[in-house]
């Protein structure tokens, strides 16, 4: 590839989250909502999803969620896959505890670890049903001990306004009762603002279009903090020629099938395995429905590829570049350690090919909901972390304070704070 070429498969999907058309359409929404609360709400739901719904009907009733039923094998599958991101979570808690040390003689410092006062969880549901979606976002956060939380969900396409009886479910197992249908930018500008139905929180999360991301970022304008950034998705599989091609097709086509503007790519050091997977590729995609098969052709075509590379060491390196949110590692035993340790940016990485993107999305319990395009360079996945805060705490005894007080009255004085400095000076007797 050419440095254009380079370039333009790493930029994904940045151009169309911040185009500027939506991004003047989504601030006008948020400054409806701002102005007029619920019936914005309303409105919304009405102009874009095409759901009635009157400001009483935007939460979700208790009869809603004595009735939502799914079958048994879901049933079992929900709680198989609660189960795990329980333990993933309750583990890394354990070792977010409080700490503190004695850095000099009398001089105590830590950090007191505690949860965030709110959040608001954001569960897609425009291309399809995302119960697995509100299960990555709540179990952290219950985990996490976030004691208000409010759940936000579009309704049903094509319904009369009710919710993915899967998503009900989710939320009666974790016992969260604050869920609204919503249109999703406005539910995101409801949630940064507070309605009289919808709760202000102080952190949103999920995935969702450009213009769900988009009502994120603008309402950080607005003081609500939010992740960046969870939108279409992507994956990356780096493949020797020890890969199973017909495995290797099936997992590239995990993630290919959610939309047309998702992101799949294949870096091979083998121009030979990269012609068997695209055989196979051909046969798989003829077995899939047309509209998962339209978006697979399009993850795959233009918005990705495959990357041949000379070696493993450049495979890593243009990995790293790319960032990906979903990444795959399919090696010889000898050179997996090698490749693990070079991988610095990805979202989650999945080892071997018993360990499909599908069971991480659906099971395993590690995060799901992962930074995209490319943001895996600075930012994690929705784990408890996400949930928590850091307070740092210090106690100085006289010993310590008279220690450090000629550092601080002189950084004091180059600084210009005359104030600073007499406040140490007259500990010192």
């Amino acid at each position: 590839m050419d440095l254009d070429a380079r370039a333009a498969l790493m930029q994904r999907g940045l151009d169309d989250i911040f185009e500027p058309t939506l991004r003047a359409s989504i601030g006008e929404l948020i400054d409806d909502v701002a102005a007029r609360g619920d019936d914005a709400v309303c409105d919304a739901l009405g102009k874009f999803d095409g759901i009635d719904v009157t400001p009483a009907g935007l939460r979700i009733s208790d009869d809603e969620f004595e009735h939502a039923a799914v079958s048994d094998a879901v049933d079992r599958s929900i709680d198989d896959a609660i189960t795990h991101l329980r333990a993933f979570n309750e583990a890394q808690l354990e070792r977010s505890a409080d700490w503190s040390i004695e850095s000099e003689p009398g001089l105590t410092v830590g950090e007191k670890i505690t949860p965030i006062s709110s959040a608001g969880l954001f569960t897609p549901s425009g291309k399809a049903s995302y119960p697995s979606v509100a299960y990555q976002l709540a179990v952290p956060a219950v985990v996490a001990g976030v004691p208000e939380l409010a759940l936000v969900v579009p309704p049903v396409p094509g319904g009369t306004g009710e919710v993915d009886a899967a998503v009900l479910v989710v939320c009666r197992k974790l016992g969260l009762r604050n869920v609204f249908r919503v249109n999703g930018p406005a539910g995101i500008a409801a949630l940064g603002f507070g309605t009289a139905s919808i709760p202000k929180v102080r952190k949103v999360v999920g995935p969702g279009s450009p213009a769900v991301t988009i009502a994120q970022v603008e309402m950080q304008r607005h003081g609500m903090s939010t992740m960046m950034l969870l939108g279409p998705t992507e994956s990356l599989v780096i493949a020797d020629d020890s890969a199973d091609p017909e495995l290797l097709a099936a997992d590239l086509l995990i993630e290919a099938e959610h939309g047309t503007d998702s992101s799949v790519v294949l870096l091979s050091t083998s121009a030979d395995l990269a012609d068997r997977v695209d055989r196979e590729l051909e046969g798989q995609l003829a077995a899939l429905p047309e509209i998962r098969a339209t978006a697979a052709r399009s993850s795959l075509g233009p918005n990705g590829g495959c990357v041949l590379v000379d070696d493993l060491p450049m495979a890593v390196e243009v990995a790293n570049e790319f960032a990906a949110e979903h990444l795959q590692v399919v090696v010889r035993d000898d050179a997996l350690d090698d490749v693990l340790d070079g991988i610095v940016n990805a979202g989650e990485i999945l080892i071997g090919q018993h360990t499909p993107f599908s069971a991480g999305n659906f099971v395993i319990g590690c995060p799901a909901s992962l930074p995209t395009s490319g943001f895996a360079h600075v930012s994690s996945g929705i784990t408890a972390d996400t949930f928590l805060k850091r307070t740092a705490v210090a106690r100085a005894d006289a010993r310590a304070a008279a220690r450090m007080a000629p550092s601080v009255i002189a950084l004091a004085e180059h600084e210009g704070f005359p104030a600073h400095a007499a406040a140490l000076r007259m500990r010192q007797g």
